[in-house]
């Protein structure tokens, strides 16, 4: 999987490409100018791995880590969701405030049953988002997140999924605290999660 821009070259605006990129890849809360704010997040609608709609309320009052992807990556996704769940055991009783999403950028293939499968594989507490194509694109928007195909083969169904690769710490009201590489140790995320949650009280 190639790493790619956290703004893609679909129209999306530049400057705000760039803005989210630079808190990301610093892993420091996201520093708002006055003149010109960006936010990471916001409204969504998805499906969960029982079929039923869930939108960012469901899970208002637990922290959220957010990571993109879909369920036949090579390599980035799996590395992720097995340092996430590394995380959750790391952080023992504090794990029950966390709330891991894992949402896919291949809502065509990713379907709800598809997701909730693959990610309990790693582990029971992740949970598997996927949507519309349109759904799925306004919250990749959201969040900053950029995502295209790229055919591998002659078939219509031979291709992977070229993504930006990072993870969201969203504090309980759904508000950006910082983000991390898909390959930071699950020790690295713990620790940093529960800082963030003393910082909170």
């Amino acid at each position: 999987m190639r790493r790619r821009p956290i703004f893609s070259n679909l129209g999306r605006a530049i400057p705000f490409g760039i803005a989210v990129a630079t808190a990301l890849v610093l892993s420091q809360p996201l520093v708002r100018a006055a003149n010109s704010p960006v936010t990471i997040g916001g409204p969504f609608t998805l499906t969960s791995p029982d079929g039923t709609p869930v939108t960012e309320q469901t899970y208002r009052g637990k922290w959220l880590l957010v990571y993109f992807g879909f369920t036949s990556c090579p390599d980035s996704c799996p590395t992720a969701l097995l340092e996430i769940a590394a995380a959750l055991t790391r952080l023992g009783p504090q794990a029950d405030k966390l709330q891991p999403l894992f949402i896919t950028v291949d809502p065509l293939r990713d379907t709800a049953a598809v997701m909730g499968n693959y990610t309990q594989s790693f582990d029971s507490r992740i949970v598997g988002l996927t949507g519309t194509p349109q759904q799925i694109a306004a919250v990749a928007q959201d969040y900053g997140v950029y995502y295209a195909p790229r055919q591998n083969g002659p078939g219509a169904d031979d291709y992977v999924m070229d993504h930006s690769t990072y993870l969201y710490l969203m504090d309980a009201e759904g508000k950006f605290v910082r983000g991390f590489d898909a390959d930071t140790p699950g020790e690295r995320i713990a620790e940093a999660v529960r800082g963030a949650m003393a910082k909170a009280r």
